[in-house]
């Protein structure tokens, strides 16, 4: 393993160690080194200690204080634990930071998906729109969105995502609630492409807050936690929909003009929230306004080591270090997360036209507003289960890309119907049955996310790739906000042949992405196991190649 131009190998038994020490210093330094303590019980997991080696542990204390990093004086390789201690920690951990990472989520997606419950209101008409100037004001949205990605992840890195999380909730907010002032076209354009900048690099920022707590292992499931929050957003801004559109008339105002003052004011106590919500680190929970902290010192402690005995690279840097351009450049040329990349482009566009068009659907075939919004509230149910379900079943079986794929099996023969079922917009409940099961899909998100923060191998490129891997999701959602036009309104069946041959495409995707990075493995495994246990001690020792270009790294799939 590679960390800020150093080099060190991490062993797995006993045997290593001692041939490592005995093959690589004097017996003076052996002995030196040998003075470090060692637990004498011995811990949970920690015969996967890498710091178990004295050697591994003094290079990681080295590399932590020439970096600065922030938990830098309770990093302890002799530290121990039991398996319940850490059981209750990360309960704490999941009250504390993952629940506050899931409000703040529900604080984005109510500013971000609220347009559908309001053109469900007669916005459109209201303001003299056409379905063609929905889909280009969705297209801004998404285009200023992946605009922002990248930089707002540099600044997140360089300040901290404790201060610049909030400080892009409050602006966002106030663009939320000046959206109740819309009067036509340009200013119905203009706030959806402040809306994109100020939310663009939110999702990857939180990513990288919630890495410096929990484990590589453990973050897909809290990832999962997360991205409920998109289906919990969608139950509860239907049912407060479902009243603030019932405010038609009062004032002279339109429903949906109050939907986007209260929501946005919503989001706005969030933001302001946040700023006292969410502590820079572990050993930073303390402060004037949390005296006693949400952790004792031993809990620090546990939070700290466990991670970096998951992952050393995670302290190579400090939390409000920048970027460089090096380091950026080196990510952005790392072909070989390009595979996740070009999923995340295509595997998300065949349930994005259906979803984004489910209240004009229902409205269309006879449904009124009130009842519209209403009828989303299932499909949000079915897709928190499926999300966690899938998620679950990713983690229990170690697998990637074929447990992933399944969320384009499930919408393919969905897609099928809505092209080729004569009944799509003549049988009422028929058409919403489908549509439903088509939107409560298994949505793989956050496997893929996970995936390509293992595959990253290293802090800085983790923090590059999180924000490219969104700006390709966010590229599908482009390319999906074109497949439904209105020269092939109501039946879509142009579209909705497009969608039955990208799903298709994800599949034969999904299959490749596993078959690349069996293929790297193998290639790996073959110059690895050809070389002499010296050459690899020389490889480890003075190799300077850092994150998944090592001979000794493995791509998880």
């Amino acid at each position: 393993m590679a960390v800020d131009g150093k080099d060190v190998k991490i062993y797995t038994s006993t045997e290593e160690v001692t041939s490592s020490i005995i093959g690589s210093t004097t017996p003076s330094e052996a002995q030196l080194l040998s003075d470090i303590p060692a637990s004498e019980e011995g811990g949970y997991d920690d015969e996967k200690n890498p710091f178990r080696d004295p050697a591994v542990a003094r290079h990681w204390r080295d590399v932590y204080e020439k970096s600065q990093y922030e938990c830098r004086h309770v990093f302890d390789p002799s530290l121990s634990w039991s398996e319940e201690e850490e059981r209750r920690l990360v309960r704490k951990l999941d009250w504390r930071i993952c629940l506050w990472a899931c409000v703040m989520f529900f604080g984005l997606q109510v500013d971000r998906g609220n347009l559908a419950q309001a053109v469900s209101d007669n916005m459109l008409d209201d303001l003299g729109l056409t379905t063609n100037d929905y889909n280009y004001g969705n297209s801004v949205f998404r285009i200023s969105f992946l605009c922002a990605e990248l930089p707002s992840q540099l600044i997140s890195k360089m300040v901290g995502p404790d201060r610049w999380i909030p400080v892009q909730m409050v602006l966002w907010s106030i663009v939320a609630v000046s959206q109740c002032a819309l009067t036509g076209r340009a200013s119905f354009l203009c706030t959806r492409s402040l809306l994109g900048f100020l939310e663009g690099g939110f999702i990857p920022d939180i990513v990288l807050w919630l890495s410096y707590f929990y484990t590589s292992r453990e973050l897909p499931v809290r990832l999962s936690y997360f991205w409920t929050s998109l289906s919990v957003t969608g139950i509860a801004t239907s049912l407060l929909a479902f009243a603030l559109l019932h405010l038609r008339g009062v004032h002279g105002w339109a429903g949906w003009r109050w939907l986007f003052l209260v929501e946005g004011l919503i989001t706005l106590v969030v933001g302001l929230a946040s700023f006292f919500l969410m502590p820079a680190s572990a050993v930073q929970t303390k402060t004037w306004f949390r005296p006693k902290g949400w952790f004792t010192d031993r809990e620090v402690s546990i939070v700290v080591n466990r991670v970096l005995r998951d992952d050393p690279s995670k302290g190579d840097m400090h939390n409000r270090e920048a970027i460089t351009p090096k380091r950026l450049w080196e990510t952005l040329k790392d072909f070989d997360l390009w595979p996740i990349y070009i999923l995340g482009v295509v595997v998300f566009i065949p349930p994005s036209p259906p979803a984004t068009y489910i209240t004009l659907t229902l409205r269309k075939i006879g449904f009124d507003p009130f009842t519209t919004n209403l009828l989303t509230i299932p499909y949000n149910v079915f897709h928190i289960i499926n999300l966690i379900l899938i998620t679950r079943l990713s983690e229990w079986l170690n697998e990637r890309a074929l447990v992933s794929m399944i969320q384009v099996l499930w919408t393919l023969p969905c897609v099928i119907a809505l092209r080729w079922w004569p009944g799509v917009m003549v049988d009422q409940w028929g058409t919403y049955a489908l549509v439903t099961v088509l939107t409560s899909y298994p949505y793989c998100h956050a496997i893929l996310v996970g995936w390509t923060s293992k595959n990253s191998n290293n802090v800085g490129t983790r923090s590059v790739s999180a924000a490219i891997y969104n700006m390709c999701v966010q590229v599908g959602s482009i390319i999906s906000a074109y497949i439904y036009v209105e020269s092939d309104a109501p039946l879509y069946h142009r579209g909705n042949f497009n969608l039955f041959i990208i799903n298709i495409v994800g599949i034969v995707l999904f299959l490749l992405a596993k078959a690349y990075y069996i293929f790297r493995n193998k290639q790996r495994d073959k110059t690895w196991n050809a070389m002499s246990d010296q050459a690899k001690k020389e490889y480890a020792a003075n190799q300077n190649i850092q994150g998944s270009k090592r001979l000794d790294f493995r791509f998880a799939h």
